[in-house]
């Protein structure tokens, strides 16, 4: 083994479910003194490598070194003391600590078991000083700090920790442009002193800027290393879109003559979305394409109530006065319905029987006078539920004893009963098997057939180009293409998909 390898993967293999590999045979080689960034779409698994070398998460195949020798961490505290940290994508940040408690969460200073506030506060100013936080107070809860200063939180802890290797994932998605250069200050001074570290971003500008090699990961497989300066974005586009998806014949149009179902301009919500603008139209399913963190969860969420709008407009229907949904009873009230990313958390009352479930949007419906008509639900939660074939006991069993498709296939019945007429989808089949797929695909279809508007994100490039009339494409909170099928590829709506990342706001 080459002296200057930090870390040398070989032959790596994980799978979270049976049959379904996130990473399959890596091999991935990574120098002291090197900054090596790692690219890839949606799934491709660069955080579960990340994850596997710190410990996180076991592999299930393979073999790693580290400066040489056999390694294979248990536990994030073992890969910690072999030198090897990790700043997640994630906050982590426990906001009723102090800040300089978090700094040191795992290694406070102290003596015959009293924590030392005096070094401990010495300590917290150096390690703030070094990412540009010297007037943070060490004693104040980190609960006060805004998003961007969590984040540079966690990078001075592990800054300040003695490691080997340093990984850090999306290190700059919450940072300002003086907050990233302070960051890069630092990231070139551990180069200097041999620390290896593994670059993880969507943001090629910052890529051609730290990095020095690049390796690029499509489908959980390294498809392609680089030296920095060597390789144009564009085939780096090409290599994490592949080409297995271009010969797709392409879906028959919606029409686009069809009346306007939803229409958006300009839309604001928070951080995540950026004068979003695009309409859909009665009998289309539109695609929303983008990265992790592109703003297309925060967009329905935004559009259904569940965030809070700050600019924009909102119109359903051809002739459709305005409107900002305050609320997702008010977004209901006006023929919304979402199926939101987390069926679990945020779509199902998991210890509540399949019938409650099932008719939780129209209970006044199936009452008379103000009272349940117990008869009246159960024909319909019958009829929804064998119209969905979805697998049961009975009405009455827990809905968090049915599969995840079964599960998902409720929550899509409950705005079936509903007669919604604009359906915002957010990972529709995730988590789900190859056959409740195929019946999700089918009710899409049909829900079109029948006129509805629909708005699906997927991750999967692939299903978005199966199930889609026109894909619209997000990236860092803005609209940077639309697509239909005479003009789509994997490479354009990848490339969209990273461009504004790249300072790149025009639409494809």
């Amino acid at each position: 083994m080459t002296v200057d390898l930090a870390i040398q993967v070989r032959g790596l293999k994980k799978s979270y479910t049976p049959g379904v590999p996130v990473l399959r045979d890596f091999d991935f080689e990574l120098r002291r003194g090197e900054v090596h960034a790692l690219v890839g779409s949606n799934g491709a698994g660069k955080s579960t490598l990340a994850k596997v070398l710190t410990g996180l998460t076991p592999a299930n195949e393979g073999e790693m070194f580290l400066q040489g020798r056999p390694y294979g961490p248990r536990t994030k505290q073992e890969a910690t003391e072999a030198g090897v940290v990790m700043v997640l994508q994630e906050l982590n940040v426990i906001p009723t600590l102090t800040v300089a408690e978090n700094l040191f969460l795992d290694r406070l200073p102290h003596r015959l078991g009293v924590v030392s506030r005096a070094t401990l506060r010495e300590r917290a100013g150096a390690a703030l000083r070094r990412v540009g936080l010297e007037g943070i107070d060490p004693d104040a809860p980190a609960g006060t700090l805004g998003v961007g200063q969590r984040q540079l939180v966690e990078i001075a802890a592990a800054l300040a920790q003695r490691s080997s290797v340093l990984i850090l994932d999306e290190p700059t998605a919450a940072l300002t442009g003086p907050e990233t250069d302070r960051l890069f200050d630092n990231i070139r001074r551990l180069r200097a002193d041999g620390v290896a570290l593994i670059y993880i971003s969507h943001r090629m500008d910052e890529i051609e800027r730290i990095a020095d090699a690049v390796t690029v990961m499509r489908d959980g497989r390294r498809t392609a290393t680089h030296r920095v300066g060597q390789v144009e974005t564009r085939q780096l586009v090409r290599e994490m879109a592949g080409s297995e998806l271009a010969d797709r014949p392409p879906r028959g149009s919606s029409g686009g003559n069809a009346a306007i179902g939803l229409s958006v301009r300009d839309l604001w919500s928070g951080k995540a979305v950026r004068g979003v603008s695009f309409e859909a139209r009665r009998g289309e399913i539109l695609g929303l394409a983008g990265l992790i963190g592109s703003g297309r969860t925060e967009t329905l969420r935004a559009l259904f109530g569940a965030e809070p709008i700050d600019a924009g407009e909102v119109r359903l229907g051809p002739e459709g006065a305005p409107f900002r949904p305050e609320s997702p009873v008010a977004a209901v009230r006006r023929g919304l319905a979402l199926l939101p990313e987390d069926r679990q958390q945020d779509g199902l009352l998991l210890r509540q029987p399949v019938i409650l479930n099932a008719t939780l949007a129209t209970l006044e419906r199936h009452a008379c006078r103000g009272v349940r008509q117990r008869h009246r639900e159960e024909e319909a939660a019958t009829a929804v539920c064998d119209r969905l074939a979805v697998k049961r006991d009975s009405l009455e069993q827990s809905v968090g004893e049915l599969s995840g498709g079964n599960q998902q296939k409720i929550v899509i019945a409950r705005w079936l009963l509903r007669g919604s007429e604009v359906f915002l989808f957010d990972e529709p089949t995730r988590g789900i098997d190859v056959a409740a797929k195929e019946t999700i695909y089918r009710l899409l279809d049909e829900l079109a057939g029948q006129g509805k508007t629909l708005v699906v994100v997927s991750s999967d490039l692939a299903e978005l180009m199966r199930i889609s009339h026109r894909i619209v494409v997000l990236s860092n909170g803005r609209v940077t293409g639309e697509f239909g099928p005479e003009n789509w590829t994997p490479e354009r709506i990848t490339e969209a998909a990273f461009a504004g990342y790249a300072g790149e706001t025009e639409a494809a």
